[in-house]
């Protein structure tokens, strides 16, 4: 499950809603899940760090994540990791990755799964 923090901006969701209805979701969320942080034994997808998947109705699709920390050493590759195992996809017409820091990333944003693999439950 994508992180959903229920904090507002002027009415706004911090964290935009996912086009969880699209027929590519579950397969962009699988892409994502090949993802390792390389810190931390855990896909990105689990540890919280996709915030959001919008799909166009063109099959574009846009992913907005954030890393543990804005020093994270691979702050420069993981995008491009994501969107090129996004890419490969079969019907995705293309991706495009999108880091932020706001909001930032907690251990609160990680699955249920995620935190029993790294021993917080």
């Amino acid at each position: 499950m994508t992180a959903q923090p229920q904090d507002t901006i002027e009415g706004a969701p911090l964290i935009q809603p996912s086009s969880t209805e699209h027929p590519l979701y579950d397969d962009v969320v699988g892409a994502c899940r090949t993802i390792f942080d390389p810190e931390i034994p855990v896909n990105i997808y689990d540890l919280g760090l996709v915030y959001t998947i919008r799909i166009s109705d063109e099959n574009e699709v846009d992913v907005i994540m954030t890393l543990t920390a804005p020093g994270c050493p691979v702050a420069g590759e993981m995008p491009a990791w994501v969107s090129d195992a996004v890419e490969a996809l079969p019907g995705v017409k293309e991706a495009r990755v999108e880091l932020t820091f706001d909001p930032p990333w907690g251990m609160e944003m990680m699955s249920e799964e995620a935190r029993l693999e790294l021993g917080f439950m």
